[in-house]
């Protein structure tokens, strides 16, 4: 009898290296461990992974874009890559309101071929910033777990839907605390892609279709919570303050919003000539829609100048008396907080729409959710009953919800 003996054969590997994990060197080195204790114990610069980058990438000049809340630290972060590193750093100076400010244009032409973001999501891809490379530091921030978990614990009775939001700072605490909640609330924890779970921004907020007792948010300030109080106008919200441990119930007066926009809109129907404004600050703005509006203009005979501007002041403005009205192709919000400041009305582009395609008063003005179809940063939908237009460069969804009697809506362009 003939025995066939079969013989398999194995390789032992050793244990696989991740192409972006950071190295030990880098990790354990104790001098950059000194040098970290110089930034706040409880912030997370990501200081390893930023130093493992700028080595990765042999990056020569490296820019530094940080809010004005964490500027203080700029000096620092900026020594220790200088230390550590081949590479020498700017720190861009001009404000930075939110993640739509990516200035990696700036930092180009500064001569920058890395550019590191602090404080906001990666709203504009990494990919899409042509010609450097990018790195987002969200840096998260650590607070009281515990006192944020017995609060909400202490004001909402067992069994209650709860809607948890945060910004991006928060987030993992956020995460944290959702998950132990979950053995006796109903948590919800949405989601607008590509953003976080959880994660709002001032511009972008989702509408909860379920029923929702109380929305929560975690941070300080309102300018995020507002939004997503515009989205849901008929759920309670409440704020926590991970600073000052302060749980609070917030207003917002809806009506007198939509008032105040649909009378700065009745004004500018009877404008001859309209100023066009582009934002510049970062990437707020959008060319292509920019070029729509134009065009549209120039159909209906209307005159307009084109302005560019980093930020919106009402002196800039006033000094342009022969404009009639303003649209601002920057960020939504500003017309909607600030739109009174100014003399003249001041638009978004889809209030422009309203104004050019001839609804009339039969429109809402909300803040409404992001579907599959949002995930692109210049994206227009076109519905029977709605006009939803995506036109800054970032997820700005504020929806004109227009009557079925108006025909004629305006579509903006999807590149």
């Amino acid at each position: 009898m003939a025995i066939k003996a079969h013989l398999r054969l194995f390789s032992v590997r050793g244990p696989r290296r991740v192409a972006n994990q950071i190295p030990d060197e880098i990790l354990h080195d104790l001098e950059l461990q000194e040098a970290i204790k110089a930034l706040p114990a409880n912030y997370n610069f990501e200081i390893h992974k930023t130093v493992w980058r700028v080595r990765q990438t042999s990056a020569k000049r490296v820019a530094l874009q940080l809010p004005e809340g964490l500027q203080m630290f700029a000096c620092v972060i900026a020594d220790i890559i200088e230390r550590f590193t081949e590479a020498d750093t700017i720190v861009m100076g001009d404000v930075t309101y939110g993640a739509c400010c990516v200035d990696d244009f700036t930092a180009r032409a500064l001569g920058a071929d890395f550019m590191v973001h602090y404080g906001h999501s990666c709203l504009i891809p990494i990919d899409a910033t042509t010609g450097i490379k990018m790195l987002y530091v969200f840096v998260d921030i650590h607070m009281d777990n515990a006192h944020f978990l017995d609060t909400v614990k202490f004001n909402f009775l067992p069994g209650q839907s709860l809607a948890l939001v945060s910004t991006i700072q928060f987030v993992a605490a956020l995460q944290a605390v959702s998950a132990a909640l979950k053995t006796e609330y109903d948590i919800l924890v949405p989601q607008c892609r590509p953003l976080s779970p959880g994660e709002i921004l001032g511009c972008t907020s989702p509408r909860l279709d379920r029923h929702v007792d109380a929305i929560i948010y975690l941070g300080d300030g309102r300018f995020h919570l507002e939004s997503i109080m515009i989205a849901n106008p008929d759920i309670p919200a409440y704020r926590y303050d991970p600073y000052s441990k302060v749980f609070t119930r917030e207003y917002y007066d809806h009506e007198a919003m939509r008032a105040l926009r649909l009378q700065a809109i009745d004004k500018a129907r009877v404008a001859q000539r309209w100023g066009l404004i582009l934002g510049t600050l970062g990437r707020q703005g959008s060319p292509k829609v920019l070029e729509h509006l134009e065009s549209k203009l120039h159909s209906l005979g209307k005159s307009f100048t084109r302005v560019l501007l980093s930020e919106i002041f009402p002196s800039k403005l006033d000094l342009m008396s022969e404009v009639d009205a303003w649209v601002q192709i920057a960020c939504p919000r500003l017309s909607i907080d600030w739109g009174t400041a100014f003399s003249k009305p001041l638009l978004s582009p889809y209030e422009v729409n309203t104004h050019l395609t001839g609804c009339q008063h039969e429109l809402s003005l909300i803040f409404d959710k992001h579907t599959h179809t949002c995930s692109t940063h210049r994206h227009a939908q076109i519905t029977e009953k709605n006009v939803v237009v995506c036109c800054t460069g970032v997820f700005s969804f504020f929806w004109l919800l227009c009557s079925k009697t108006c025909t004629n809506k305006l579509t903006f362009p999807t590149k």
